[in-house]
C-alpha cells in the first residue's frame, strides 16, 4: 500500500499508528438535554464545558449589523407529518380494524389534506362534535384538530399573538375545567429475528385481558437483510401489520391511528373506533443511531399524539447490542432524546422534544444485558425462579439506578424469565456456539402521572424468533374536557386578553456578548443567557438581518429560536456552537470566522441584538485531499496563512504541471487510520457497522490534528467510524464531482471504471486505490469479520461518490449504481 509519503507500503508493516475514536455518525448523534434538535439530519456531537472566567471581548464589528431591519416575512407553517420511510398506505384488513393513516401522498408519510386545515377558534372548537363519521375519519387520517369539543382547545390553527396569548392561558388554568378518565393502554414489543409471521399473535396481543382502547405495538429486526438496511424497503412491514390487524382483541373494532418505521424498527399505533375523534396532533419520526448516524440498524422510532387534552409520546427503540457495550446503549437512549423532534401545528412555536408530553411509553429490544455472573449461574437462578437475585445484576436497573439514562421513567417488576437469547422454534436457551448468556433485553418503561400498571409480562408461547415478545397493559388518567367549566374559563381569558392586548411588551437579557474559545471540529459549545419578560405577554423570534438568508451562520443555533411569554415568565435560550463538514472548510481557510450578530425581536416590541465572537482550531476533518498532501507537519503547528494558502489551493491535476515542493502521496491522517485498522481490526466482527463512542472521536481528532498518534488509544469500532466521518468531511470526494456521472454510467464495467479512475488528480487516485486495496485485505478475513463485498460497496459508495448537484444525498437507483462501482475495485484485482 501507498504511504504518505507515495512509496509503496506493505500492510502489516511494524508502524502502527493507534487511534481514539469516539462514537461517530456520518450524521453524528446529538447529547442529550436541550442541546438537542440541531443538525439533525447532520451530525451528532458531543458536549463540552466552557471556562466561565474568559472575559467577553469587545465587539468592535457590532455596528456594520446596527442597521433598519425590513419588515420580517411571514414563517410558513412547517408540515404536519413528514417522518421518513413509513411505508406504502395498508387497508384495513378483516372487520376489525380500519386504517386512519392513509392519506400519504407518498412513502415518506407526508399527509396531504390540506382542505381539513380550518381556522379553528378555541370558541368554535364546541361547535364540531357533531360531525358525520365520515368527516371524523378524514380528520383523523389528516392528523389535524380533533372534531371533538373535548379534544384539545391548543389544536386551534390560528397563529396570531391574541390567539397564542388565549392558547396560554387556558394551559395555565387547565385544572379547572378539565377532570380524569382512565383508558386502558396494550403497549408490546417483540424482537422478530428478520422472520415472517409463523404463528398467529393472539396470545400475545389480546389472549387474557379486555379489550384495549389504545394499542402500542413495537418491533425490532423486522428484516436483516442488507437490501432493507441499505434501501429501506421490505415486505415485512405489510406482513407483520397484517399479523398484528388479525390479532387485536376480537371484542372490539380498532381503527389504526399510524405506522411508522426505521429499516427494522416498525411502531403502530391503534385506537378503539369510538375514539378516534378525540385523538388529534399525530405525528412520527425517526433517530437513527447505527454508525455514521443514518444507519437505521439501531435507533428508534416514536409516535406523539393528543388522546382528549393529554399528550402521549410512544418510542420504540433498537440500543446497541452485545454485552460489553453498555455505555453505547446509554449514548443512543440519549441520542434517540435529544434529536428526536415533533412538528407543531403552530409554526411560530418551537417542536416538541420526547420529555414535553403528559405521558411517556417506551418499549424496545433495550439489549442491556446480565453482568458479572456466568451463563450457568443464571441459567440456575431462573430455573429456580430467583429473578430477584439474577435482576441485581441487570445492567439497565444498574444504569438508572446512577441515572445514566431514563432517569425519571418507571419499569415494573420483572416477574418473568429472560426474553433472550433462546433456539428458535423453541424455549430452549441458545445451544449456538457462543451460547450467550440469557437477558432482559426486551423492556417496558413509562414516565408520567396517573399511569397504573395492571400487567408485564413475556409471552413464551410464541416461538417464531430467538426473543419472546413482552406486554405490558396500563390504565392511564387522561385529561377530559368538562365543557360547561371550559366556556366559563374561555371567558375570563378573553377578558384579560383584552386588558393586556394594548400594551407593549418588553424583556431584559442577562448576557448579550458570547464568545466562544477555541472551538473544535464536531465539538459542541453552549452558552446561554435568559430572557425575562415584563407585565405584558409577548411573542420572540430571532429574525434574519438585512440581505441574509437565516437569522444566524450555519455553524450556530439558538433553542429555541422563538417562543411566546406570559407577563413576569422568563425563558432559558442556548446558544450551540457547532463545526461540522458543512462549516469547517471555510473556517479552516478564514474565508469565515466565529463572528455573528442575533437579532431578537419582539412581536409589537423591540429588537435586541446578541453578538458571538470567538476563535477555531484548523482540523484535518474538512480539509480538502490535496491541501492535506501538501501539509507534512501536523494542521495545528502551522501558522493560520499557510493553512489558509493551502486549503484556498486550486484542485491540481498531474497535467497542470504545477506542483509544490515534497507533497506527500496520500494525507497522513488518512495512513494513520487505516493502518491502525490493518494492524488491529482485520478480524474485528461487525467493522464499518457498528459505532464508536463519541468521546474516543474528539481523542483521535485531537491526535491527527496535532501528531501526536502514539498517544491514541481507541476501540476499533471507533477507529473505523472516525474514517469514515473523515471521508465524508472531504469538501471534494475521493472520486470527484466531475467523474459522478461517468463512473454510474459504467459501474458494470470494470474496465471502463478503471479509466474513469484514471482520470482523477494524482493524490485522489492514490487515496481510492490506497483504500481499496485495504478494502480487500478485510475482505481476505471474511470469515472472522464477516464483511461481504456487497456491505463495503454499500457503505464507502455513498461516502466516495456524492451527487454533485447541491450535494444532495443519493437517490435509490443511485445507491445502487455506486455500489455497483465501488463492488467492481473490490472483487477484482487492480
Amino acid at each position: 500500500m501507498l504511504s504518505p509519503e507515495g512509496e509503496l507500503y506493505i500492510l502489516g508493516s511494524d508502524v502502527t499508528v493507534r487511534l481514539d475514536t469516539e462514537e461517530l455518525s456520518l450524521v453524528f448523534q446529538l447529547p442529550f438535554g436541550s442541546h438537542t434538535r440541531m443538525f439533525l439530519q447532520e451530525v451528532a456531537r458531543a458536549c463540552p464545558g466552557f471556562d466561565p472566567a474568559t472575559p467577553d471581548p469587545e465587539f468592535l464589528w457590532l455596528s456594520q449589523y446596527r442597521c433598519t431591519r425590513p419588515e420580517p416575512e411571514q414563517p410558513t407553517p412547517l408540515g404536519w407529518n413528514s417522518p421518513p420511510g413509513t411505508g406504502p398506505p395498508c387497508a384495513g384488513i378483516g372487520g376489525g380494524v380500519s386504517d386512519f393513516d392513509d392519506s400519504r401522498s407518498d412513502k415518506t408519510g407526508l399527509l396531504v389534506d390540506p382542505s381539513s386545515c380550518g381556522q379553528d377558534t378555541p370558541d368554535n372548537l364546541l361547535t364540531r362534535q357533531n360531525k358525520s363519521k365520515y368527516e371524523i375519519t378524514d380528520m383523523v387520517r389528516s392528523s389535524t384538530i380533533t372534531v371533538s369539543d373535548k379534544a384539545h382547545i391548543l389544536s386551534m390553527q390560528k397563529f396570531g399573538l391574541r390567539d397564542t396569548i388565549v392558547k396560554s392561558r387556558l394551559v395555565q388554568k387547565e385544572e379547572d375545567y378539565t377532570y380524569i378518565q382512565n383508558f386502558r393502554f396494550f403497549v408490546g414489543t417483540y424482537n422478530v429475528n428478520g422472520q415472517s409471521p409463523k404463528e398467529g399473535l393472539r396470545p400475545w396481543l389480546s389472549h387474557g385481558i379486555p379489550a384495549p382502547d389504545v394499542y402500542c405495538v413495537g418491533f425490532q429486526e423486522l428484516d436483516l437483510s442488507k437490501e432493507a438496511f441499505f434501501f429501506h424497503d421490505t415486505p415485512k412491514e405489510e406482513e407483520w401489520f397484517k399479523a398484528v390487524s388479525e390479532g387485536l382483541h376480537p371484542d372490539a373494532k380498532y381503527a389504526k391511528v399510524k405506522l411508522i418505521r426505521l429499516v427494522g424498527i416498525m411502531l403502530l399505533l391503534y385506537v378503539r373506533h369510538e375514539h378516534a375523534a378525540h385523538i388529534s396532533e399525530v405525528e412520527a419520526e425517526t433517530v437513527g443511531t447505527g454508525i455514521m448516524g443514518r444507519m437505521g440498524n439501531k435507533g428508534g422510532v416514536a409516535i406523539r399524539f393528543q388522546f382528549h387534552n393529554t399528550s402521549i409520546c410512544v418510542v420504540n427503540s433498537h440500543l446497541a447490542a452485545h454485552t460489553e457495550e453498555y455505555e453505547r446503549r446509554n449514548q443512543d437512549y440519549k441520542d434517540i432524546c435529544s434529536r428526536m423532534q415533533f412538528c407543531q401545528i403552530d409554526p411560530g412555536l418551537p417542536p416538541l422534544t420526547i420529555s414535553k408530553h403528559d405521558v411517556i411509553l417506551w418499549l424496545g429490544d433495550l439489549n442491556y444485558r446480565i453482568e458479572e455472573l456466568d451463563v450457568e449461574t443464571v441459567k440456575n437462578l431462573i430455573e429456580e425462579e430467583d429473578f430477584q437475585t439474577l435482576y441485581a445484576y441487570d445492567q439497565l436497573k444498574t444504569q438508572m439506578a446512577t441515572k445514566a439514562v431514563f432517569e425519571g421513567f418507571i419499569e415494573g417488576e420483572l416477574t418473568f424469565q429472560p426474553t433472550y437469547k433462546y433456539d428458535t422454534g423453541s424455549d430452549d436457551w441458545d445451544t449456538s456456539e457462543k451460547c450467550r448468556a440469557p437477558a432482559w433485553c426486551d423492556r417496558v418503561l413509562w414516565k408520567g402521572k396517573n399511569i397504573t400498571q395492571l400487567s408485564y409480562q413475556s409471552h413464551m408461547a410464541l416461538k417464531t424468533s430467538d426473543h419472546k415478545p413482552v406486554s405490558s397493559v396500563f390504565d392511564i388518567g387522561v385529561k377530559m374536557v368538562n365543557e360547561e367549566r371550559y366556556r366559563k374559563t374561555l371567558e375570563i381569558v378573553h377578558s384579560l386578553d383584552k386588558m393586556e392586548n394594548a400594551n407593549i411588551p418588553s424583556v431584559s437579557l442577562s448576557k448579550r456578548e458570547f464568545c466562544f474559545q477555541n472551538v473544535k471540529y464536531m465539538q459542541l459549545q453552549v452558552q446561554s443567557f435568559t430572557i425575562q419578560n415584563g407585565q405584558v405577554p409577548c411573542q420572540f423570534e430571532f429574525i434574519n438581518k438585512p440581505d441574509e438568508k437565516s437569522y444566524c451562520k450555519q455553524w450556530l443555533n439558538a433553542n429555541p429560536s422563538r417562543g411566546f411569554l406570559l407577563p413576569d415568565s422568563a425563558i432559558e435560550i442556548e446558544l450551540e456552537l457547532f463545526v461540522n463538514k458543512t462549516t469547517a472548510t471555510k473556517l479552516n481557510s478564514g474565508e469565515d470566522k466565529i463572528e455573528d450578530i442575533l437579532v431578537l425581536h419582539l412581536d409589537r416590541g423591540e429588537d435586541y441584538f446578541l453578538s458571538v465572537s470567538g476563535n477555531y482550531l484548523p482540523s484535518c476533518f474538512g480539509s480538502p485531499i490535496h491541501t492535506l498532501c501538501y501539509m507534512r507537519e501536523p494542521i495545528l503547528d502551522l501558522p493560520l496563512e499557510t493553512i489558509r494558502e493551502l486549503t484556498l489551493m486550486p484542485l491540481q491535476t498531474e497535467d497542470d504541471g504545477v506542483q509544490l515542493e515534497n507533497p506527500l502521496g496520500i494525507p497522513k491522517e488518512l495512513w494513520m487510520m487505516v493502518d491502525y485498522l490493518y494492524q488491529n481490526a482485520v478480524q474485528q466482527e461487525d467493522l464499518f457497522q457498528q459505532p464508536g463512542l463519541r468521546s474516543e472521536f474528539e481523542h483521535i481528532r485531537d491526535c491527527l490534528d496535532t501528531g501526536m498518534i502514539e498517544t491514541l488509544s481507541a476501540s476499533n469500532h471507533s477507529v473505523a467510524e472516525a474514517l469514515l466521518l473523515f471521508l465524508e468531511s472531504l469538501p471534494e470526494p475521493v472520486i470527484c464531482y466531475n467523474t459522478y456521472r461517468n463512473c454510474l454510467e459504467c459501474s458494470g464495467n470494470y474496465t471502463a471504471s478503471k479509466q474513469v479512475i484514471s482520470t482523477l488528480p494524482t493524490f485522489h487516485q492514490n487515496v481510492f486505490n490506497y483504500l481499496m486495496m485495504f478494502l480487500r485485505e478485510l475482505l481476505k478475513k471474511s470469515a472472522k469479520n464477516h464483511l461481504d463485498a456487497n456491505i463495503l460497496a454499500s457503505i464507502f459508495g455513498s461516502l466516495l461518490l456524492r451527487n454533485p448537484a447541491g450535494h444532495q444525498k443519493l437517490d435509490t437507483a443511485e445507491k445502487k449504481k455506486a455500489q455497483e462501482f465501488i463492488h467492481l475495485f473490490l472483487c477484482n484485482s487492480p
